[in-house]
């Protein structure tokens, strides 16, 4: 999810380890690109629904396949979180408009009974961004309301979030809690900070601390799901839903962990979480590809002819260059930081780059394969993630530009 506080403050945490930027990358070049095709989707778009927002487009069509906005729907906040950071990048006061009006077709979710955990998806990315940048109170309300609103998923007895609420009786998971979930723990520490009840923050902290404990193996790759018992708080098993195993990892799941805990010790500055987040880190690197684009679970059967998962790539490198800063060995806080560049060079070549072929700005990302659902396709929580870490990697270059 979104680093609210992605400005000086952030910065000057990273002002003598930046000097080692890749030189042959042009952030401004990848960002661009994606000023031109968030232009081309807007195009495209027309007449304009602004309840109905990008998900997908499939590897044999060209155009995206466009989902309402309902409670159901996870992915409705990414398309107005990349409009915001494209004005923040251009300034383009056409592209706000767009934000706004697509951004505000998601503030009734705020007073609506939760769903499942998604809402902080939801209103983080697209409010989230939009208060960032405006400081429009309106926007403050909104994320203050969805938090209190998703905190009501707490079950005090286990200690985290219940995901998904229709998988009780679906999947007889008495609490079931997803990796996924660690993202949304945003949402709840910054209504902590901003106005918002205290117990927000302690919910999120505990959510945290008990997914460390119960939903990582030894090695310290993550299970999807952490299925609990409601009357002890019990861990009952690890399971997944999108990966390929119950003892694999999936890709996407080991990169919400690694951005989460990089959040997490941003928000509480507990070093336990720093620590745990290099080891969660470190065996998603270790079996990386060349190009640091994993494939879409670790242990499926096909490599190297299996789906890709750009998605999770973006994740990451937006994660690593944010866990980066906060790292005091040196050469550690290099290898993240140029692992992160490295990946951002990749996903902007012709390899995976969508190009003129479609409006999107990346290709070959997996969404759910168990499933057969949205397999080598561009997915628009691939793009929102891309443009978050190109942003980052501009903020600290000119932070070394001004300061070193």
């Amino acid at each position: 999810m979104r680093n609210i506080i992605l400005g000086l403050s952030f910065l000057v945490l990273s002002t003598c380890s930046v000097g080692h930027c890749d030189s042959s990358f042009n952030v401004d070049k990848a960002l661009n690109y994606c000023a031109k095709q968030t232009n081309r989707t807007l195009r495209e778009l027309k007449p304009i629904d602004y309840t109905m927002m990008p998900r997908n487009i499939m590897d044999s069509l060209t155009k995206w396949s466009c989902r309402k906005v309902v409670k159901e729907e996870w992915t409705s906040g990414f398309w107005p979180g990349i409009l915001w950071y494209d004005y923040e990048f251009t300034q383009d006061p056409g592209i706000k408009a767009e934000a706004e009006k697509f951004t505000a077709s998601l503030g009734f979710l705020s007073k609506t009974p939760v769903y499942d955990h998604d809402l902080g998806f939801l209103i983080f990315c697209s409010y989230g961004n939009a208060y960032r940048l405006t400081k429009n109170p309106a926007y403050k309300k909104v994320i203050l309301d969805a938090a209190d609103t998703l905190a009501t998923l707490f079950n005090p007895k286990v200690g985290t979030l219940l995901s998904w609420p229709r998988e009780v009786k679906l999947s007889h998971w008495p609490h079931n809690t997803i990796m996924d979930n660690m993202i949304n723990l945003e949402i709840l520490f910054w209504a902590a900070k901003n106005g918002g009840s205290k117990r927000l923050y302690d919910i999120a902290v505990s959510h945290a601390n008990k997914t460390m404990k119960c939903q990582f193996r030894p090695d310290y790759s993550s299970y999807h799901v952490a299925v609990y018992d409601t009357v002890t708080g019990n861990l009952i098993k690890g399971v997944t839903h999108q990966g390929y195993a119950n003892n694999s990892m999936w890709a996407r799941g080991q990169a919400w962990a690694i951005y989460g805990y990089t959040m997490c010790y941003r928000e509480t500055k507990n070093p336990e979480y720093l620590s745990f987040v290099q080891k969660v880190t470190d065996i998603y690197l270790k079996g990386l590809p060349k190009d640091y684009v994993p494939y879409w679970d670790f242990s499926a059967p096909d490599i190297p002819n299996a789906p890709r998962d750009a998605s999770a790539a973006c994740v990451v490198a937006s994660a690593l260059l944010e866990l980066s800063t906060y790292i005091k060995n040196e050469e550690k806080a290099s290898e993240y930081r140029e692992i992160a560049i490295k990946t951002l060079k990749n996903l902007s070549s012709p390899a995976y780059q969508s190009g003129n072929a479609k409006p999107s700005f990346l290709l070959h990302s997996t969404g759910h394969w168990p499933n057969k659902s949205e397999i080598d396709a561009s997915i628009i929580y691939a793009d929102y993630y891309y443009i978050e870490a190109l942003l980052r990697l501009k903020r600290l270059d000119e932070n070394k530009n001004i300061l070193g």
